[in-house]
């Protein structure tokens, strides 16, 4: 109804389970959504895409994930053609979409692109992300769990150019192709709570407190990959992208925003919770 209704010159497929926790206590859903829900946006996207006699100008965008790849050693990147290796059902439904996308345009010739980027961070990330759960607990006085020892490392990418990045692949990217996009920002997870904490400090602080004294170690995620790195040189080279925000100045910026709109994060923190509690009585 939607490619009937809009004739759009393009998709840019975004939707996806994507919480890892959640995909280790409950796959289905991430089977549904992440596998199932990319075949029905396919199967749509091809049908319209037909009866438009194949416009060379339309272009199915999936967009993806680093996790694809499974973990790094301590040294090395992922690029377009690191071999698959997803260790989380989330990252094998992901895995599994991707190759998804490839079939239908290899099978069918349906111009598709697929992007596989690092962690996103930014205003408006839904609260159960690592972030967003560190400036909560934070704030809120309450413990701030770290997986394992929290020597795990990932590749930070602000929002705004994860979008800039998606918009010049939709542009100017060439069909059938993977690009991977990274925002050169490794960090270690214990290093990013501890900046977390540095910076609540300034912005808010507490009397006689610091807030990284919360910070508490707590039994380690199975499965957990060790280090995400991504070498964005393929897009950089091809469309001349490259991230434009600063990691210290991008996580301030966001914690701002968390600090200013807490009423935003914490009704969907208490929807969140309520859905979860009524699913336990079912």
């Amino acid at each position: 109804e939607i490619f009937k209704n809009f004739s759009p010159d393009a998709v840019i497929h975004l939707a996806a389970e994507t919480h890892v926790d959640k995909s280790i206590d409950s796959p289905v859903d991430f089977i549904e959504t992440n596998i199932v829900g990319t075949f029905n946006m396919l199967q749509a996207a091809y049908r319209f895409w037909l009866k438009e006699n194949k416009s060379k100008e339309f272009r199915f965008l999936h967009v993806s994930t680093d996790e694809v790849y499974g973990s790094l050693g301590n040294n090395g990147y992922f690029t377009e053609t690191t071999k698959y290796d997803p260790s989380s059902p989330y990252s094998a439904s992901k895995a599994s979409s991707d190759h998804l996308v490839r079939a239908w345009g290899q099978t069918y010739d349906l111009p598709i692109l697929i992007t596989n980027c690092s962690n996103n961070y930014g205003p408006f990330q839904f609260p159960e992300k690592l972030i967003p759960v560190v400036i909560n607990k934070a704030i809120s006085g309450e413990l701030i769990p770290v997986y394992g020892d929290g020597k795990n490392i990932r590749d930070w990418l602000f929002v705004d150019d994860h979008v800039d990045a998606l918009l010049a692949v939709i542009e100017r990217g060439k069909v059938g192709r993977t690009y991977n996009i990274g925002g050169n920002s490794e960090k270690s997870n214990i290093d990013l709570v501890k900046q977390i904490c540095h910076t609540l400090n300034l912005l808010r602080p507490k009397l006689d407190e610091d807030y990284a004294d919360k910070i508490t170690f707590v039994s380690d995620r199975p499965g957990h990959d060790m280090r995400y790195a991504i070498d964005s040189s393929l897009i950089k080279k091809e469309l001349a992208w490259t991230p434009k925000h600063n990691f210290d100045e991008g996580l301030k910026k966001t914690i701002l925003w968390y600090l200013d709109n807490e009423e935003w994060w914490r009704a969907l923190l208490s929807k969140t919770q309520l859905n979860h509690r009524q699913g336990n009585l079912k």
